[in-house]
């Protein structure tokens, strides 16, 4: 399964964090951008030129430290068609390093639609009878609003083709509440009925490792229902947003993680990709300083587990 492959990489790097790649013309150094501008002009081309030398950099300085990295396909659209293109050049850059790679695109519809969606990232598409991987990852974000019906498509493309998926259940951000925490008629939470039909999502996807290929989103600036959250999905996998530059620290995650050390991978994004924008780090140092950061922060998490 998918998410066997996730928690080896994890263990044979002792480190139980993803690096966000979820790069802004604005997060780029100066002489990268100069450069880029120079050969392909001030325009969408020359910013996604400039973000691809940027995702490559970081990618070289991260590969032996971190298991997985998690582009946010939001930050390459907006670039439109030659921001796709880096995405796609910085998934199969990934791959060959030899990274997991989950793919944040949060998609979801009902019906034939979700069953597109998945077939655009997990399964394969049919070309006259032929089959093709449109985006080769190993796994992607999921929206449940749908429900059932459309999430299972995405389900059993995990099934068969070796794929994984989070599902938001509780995120980071400060007005998540506002729908995920509303009360339902047997006094338990939005997000408390997500995470049951995570858990009934998840059976009969079971790995060696015993966590399944449906997963969970749970923020880490919320760590009293993390706690919740983690009984009522023992086998899933939880995608941890929050860490870092929205707040959430080492202790704050620490209850989204199960007693073995596994059971969680944390994101951090720009705490990792701008650390060259803190401290006495110069701009050519970029790749350098997002090493320190992911080490250091492997080092916090592995502190608390």
């Amino acid at each position: 399964m998918s998410v066997d492959l996730l928690v080896e990489k994890i263990k044979a790097k002792g480190n139980p964090s993803v690096a966000g790649i979820d790069p802004k013309i604005d997060y780029v150094p100066g002489f990268i951008k100069e450069k880029a501008y120079s050969e392909y002009g001030k325009n969408l081309r020359g910013a996604s030129e400039a973000i691809w030398q940027f995702n490559k950099g970081l990618i070289d300085a991260l590969y032996d430290v971190v298991p997985a990295v998690k582009p946010q396909s939001a930050f390459y659209e907006m670039y439109g068609l030659y921001g796709e293109e880096v995405l796609h050049r910085t998934i199969a850059y990934a791959k060959e390093k030899g990274l997991y790679v989950i793919l944040d695109v949060k998609r979801n519809d009902i019906g034939t639609t979700a069953e597109a969606y998945s077939k655009a990232y997990l399964g394969k598409v049919e070309v006259d009878g032929e089959l093709f991987d449109a985006c080769p990852v190993d796994c992607i974000t999921v929206n449940p609003f749908p429900g059932s019906d459309g999430v299972k498509p995405f389900i059993k493309d995990c099934v068969e083709y070796d794929k994984a998926i989070f599902t938001l259940a509780k995120m980071s951000n400060p007005s998540s509440g506002e729908l995920q925490d509303l009360v339902t008629d047997d006094g338990s939470r939005i997000y408390e009925k997500i995470a049951k039909n995570i858990n009934e999502w998840n059976e009969g996807t079971i790995g060696k490792s015993g966590y399944g290929a449906v997963g969970a989103v749970v923020g880490a600036t919320y760590p009293e229902q993390a706690v919740t959250l983690r009984k009522l999905m023992p086998k899933s996998y939880f995608l941890v947003p929050g860490y870092g530059a929205q707040g959430g620290g080492a202790e704050g995650v620490k209850p989204c993680f199960n007693s073995d050390g596994l059971g969680a991978i944390v994101n951090s994004s720009r705490g990792i990709m701008c650390a060259y924008q803190k401290g006495d780090w110069k701009e050519e140092q970029f790749a350098e300083a997002a090493r320190a950061e992911a080490i250091r922060m492997k080092d916090d998490l592995n502190s608390v587990l």
